[in-house]
């Protein structure tokens, strides 16, 4: 088939847009009313032809619209962040560990039966530690079934009763548990730590317990969360258990700079 030299030019210009990872969506080209079928079809064949020869640049692609995406999600976060600035850091509920007054706060999203959380307080605990000017709000987001539910609902009402690092060592007892934690077991720690079982009963069943909950799982949606733990630092969303050195340097980072990258 002869093409005019207008349109070979079109299609070696279609082909190094795809072959350049920008995608081509098919219903765009046949919408383009300069092409036939016939040539169309060329076009195709020979993208098809370059691609079985160069399957490698399939993996380029892919890499390159992972990479458009995750970027795409750094700026829908970061704004969700600055939108849901106050209940991420000032909600009458959250639980507030080190300074009360520092300069920086780092939130965590946590399950009592997620092991990564359990691999994470390790670091959180060594960053409380080190940095007397680190604030650090904990936040329940139990996405890992009724269990988790459960142990939360008993340990936002908890916090009613124990304060300061009574509350906080309950919170390391529960989630040090071995195996599933449940709601008996949460209250098993509390009454071990001399908690009223009594009134713990009625404030797990409390509009403030609940609305926290709702909250807690509102806010995560808004953020794009999809698992724990999951950490706010700045306007920076740090899904998973990266380990303690990058904490501290996105820490670091916004200490000097503002952001969670400076330079």
């Amino acid at each position: 088939m002869r093409f005019s030299l207008l349109n070979t030019c079109r299609a070696a210009a279609l082909l190094g847009a795809l072959l350049g990872g920008l995608a081509v969506a098919p219903a765009a080209l046949a919408q383009n009313a300069v092409f036939n079928d016939q040539q169309k079809q060329a076009i195709g064949d020979i993208v098809k032809e370059y691609l079985l020869k160069n399957p490698e640049v399939l993996t380029e692609v892919i890499g390159e619209l992972e990479k458009r995406q995750a970027e795409a999600q750094q700026v829908a976060q970061a704004s969700a962040v600055k939108e849901t600035k106050q209940t991420l850091l000032n909600a009458p509920h959250s639980y507030v560990v080190g300074n009360p007054s520092g300069d920086i706060t780092l939130v965590e999203f946590f399950d009592y039966n997620c092991g990564y959380c359990k691999k994470a307080l390790t670091d959180l605990q060594t960053l409380v530690k080190n940095d007397p000017k680190l604030r650090v709000v904990l936040k329940d987001f139990p996405v890992l079934g009724p269990d988790s539910v459960e142990a939360s609902r008993v340990a936002l009402a908890v916090r009613k009763q124990l304060q300061g690092p009574k509350l906080f060592d309950y919170h390391v007892k529960v989630l040090e548990t071995r195996g599933r934690v449940n709601g008996e077991r949460a209250m098993a720690v509390a009454k071990e730590m001399g908690a009223d079982m009594a009134k713990l009963q009625k404030d797990m069943d409390s509009p403030d317990v609940r609305g926290a909950l709702q909250e807690n799982m509102a806010l995560g949606d808004k953020l794009s969360l999809t698992g724990t733990p999951a950490f706010i630092i700045g306007e920076a969303v740090i899904p998973g258990a990266v380990g303690i050195e990058p904490l501290k340097q996105i820490i670091d980072n916004v200490r000097s700079c503002g952001k969670a990258t400076c330079g």
